[in-house]
């Protein structure tokens, strides 16, 4: 549908959708959020971030999820655990910080060591301050469009599309991926606005000739250049959620998304690896801790 694009016009090389550039502006936001609840309210938002165990990449991951709620002034209480942490201490720690009204968000970095229970654990959390969106309550609501916090890498990707998609009404969607994290909610999200939506995964048949008719691909199936470029039909819009480390042949390692970027030329719109989609990934952390914060002091 050419209305429902911003342009309709395959363009020789496709636009690169800047997440950076689009997280700056909503974390810009929640900045002026924050400061305006505190001066109404008295209260910096304050989020609670867990983390057992030293996984390199989940400390880095939280290095930054901590410097970014500094920028946007919000305070952020860490807790770092032990990896041989039982999973009743987690519990009893979720539960204190369930009960205080000083924490409004509560993230759970993953992944956990085995001996913990991931599900269990994320269901522990009050799905108030769930600002991860995992908590089956929130993903009810997701489902049914009552109003739940939403996980925030589908919510990030809502977001980058719609910086090149004007009205989704009939748009064809395929999305790549079934994960309880990205696929299937972003589907749900995409289906609010009236986008008819395929979801598939690595096992579907026949699968680059599905992908090749939709007006958007979604592509968060963790499979290093799956999708190429006879795949994605002129003037289609790709939104490459897929981030893998993969050795180079002098011994480095690069880090690579779910499509074959370079044969995109012909799309109307990419999403970089990296640069697109992690960006946005935890500015929506923290739009949705000042959600939180927002509604638990809602006069």
């Amino acid at each position: 549908m050419a209305h429902a694009l911003s342009s309709s016009r395959p363009e020789a090389v496709a636009k690169r959708i800047d997440g950076r550039a689009l997280a700056r502006a909503l974390s810009a936001e929640t900045a002026t959020r924050v400061a305006a609840l505190h001066a109404r309210t008295g209260h910096a938002p304050a989020l609670a971030v867990i983390l057992v165990g030293s996984d390199p990449a989940s400390i880095v991951y939280v290095g930054r999820k901590v410097a970014e709620c500094g920028k946007a002034g919000i305070r952020s209480v860490e807790h770092r655990l032990p990896g041989d942490t039982a999973q009743a201490t987690l519990i009893d720690l979720i539960d204190r910080l369930n009960g205080d009204s000083d924490i409004d968000g509560i993230l759970i970095q993953l992944p956990l060591p085995p001996q913990i229970d991931a599900a269990r654990v994320l269901d522990r959390i009050d799905p108030a301050k769930d600002v991860d969106g995992f908590h089956p309550v929130n993903v009810g609501r997701l489902s049914t469009g009552t109003g739940g916090l939403v996980p925030c890498t589908p919510l990030g990707i809502m977001k980058l599309l719609d910086s090149v998609v004007t009205d989704y009404r009939g748009l064809d969607v395929v999305v790549i991926g079934k994960s309880n994290i990205v696929g299937k909610p972003v589907a749900m999200l995409l289906l609010e606005r009236e986008a008819t939506v395929t979801v598939t995964h690595i096992e579907t048949r026949d699968l680059p000739d599905i992908a090749r008719k939709a007006d958007i691909i979604v592509a968060a199936a963790g499979a290093p250049h799956l999708v190429r470029g006879y795949w994605v039909k002129p003037g289609a819009i790709v939104i490459d959620v897929g981030i893998t480390r993969v050795a180079q042949p002098d011994g480095s390692t690069r880090l690579t998304g779910d499509c074959a970027t370079h044969e995109l030329d012909h799309a109307r719109a990419v999403t970089p690896v990296p640069g697109g989609v992690g960006p946005m990934t935890i500015a929506c952390l923290l739009s949705n801790t000042i959600m939180a914060a927002e509604r638990a002091r809602h006069d």
